[in-house]
């Protein structure tokens, strides 16, 4: 009894999966990583011995990516695509909210839509690279899932994808959001 029960779920999960594939509703895929959230990258990353990184995100266009998605020209656009509300879509908030992670469902808790694009969106899911002897070391921080962020990071929104598209010139860019820890 007990195997068809098991059976049978197993069997409605598939179809389900199935289904929505089909449909096109992407399921998202969990990263191999966990998220934690720019407060706890902000424990170190706001020192002025690091470059006062998150004061620095903070004044970006990334830093607000959310709240653009509630501007009448972002309302207009979602519009025209079908969208009632672009602060509560996945097809806008993939790349609005470093919590849908470049997917079309919120993919943690830890990190709210309202964060925008925030450290783990370009760096990658930080817990098991966030502890200083970790980050110490640039490998173990990579081998634990930092990323550092390239022109491909960037095109995973910045690309002919977005309704609002324009030519990505990655160096202009890349100067108006930089973030380096200083020298010593």
């Amino acid at each position: 009894m007990k195997k068809g029960i098991c059976w049978k779920g197993g069997l409605g999960i598939l179809t389900l999966g199935m289904a929505l594939a089909i449909s096109g509703v992407a399921l998202a895929e969990t990263p191999e990583h966990e998220f934690v959230g720019v407060q706890k990258c902000a424990l170190c990353h706001k020192k002025p011995e690091q470059g006062e990184q998150v004061k620095i995100w903070q004044e970006t266009a990334h830093a607000k990516a959310f709240e653009v998605l509630a501007t009448p020209a972002a309302k207009e656009t979602a519009a025209k695509l079908g969208i009632d509300d672009p602060q509560k879509s996945g097809k806008c908030l993939k790349c609005h909210s470093t919590a849908y992670y470049f997917t079309e469902q919120q993919l943690t808790q830890a990190i709210q839509p309202e964060e925008g694009i925030s450290c783990e969106s370009c760096h990658g899911p930080g817990k098991d690279f966030m502890k200083k002897s970790v980050m110490e070391d640039k490998d173990a921080a990579k081998a634990a899932g930092l990323i550092i962020p390239d022109e491909s990071t960037c095109k995973k929104c910045h690309n002919p994808e977005s309704p609002n598209y324009k030519d990505f010139d990655y160096k202009t860019n890349w100067e108006k959001i930089k973030h380096p820890v200083p020298e010593k």
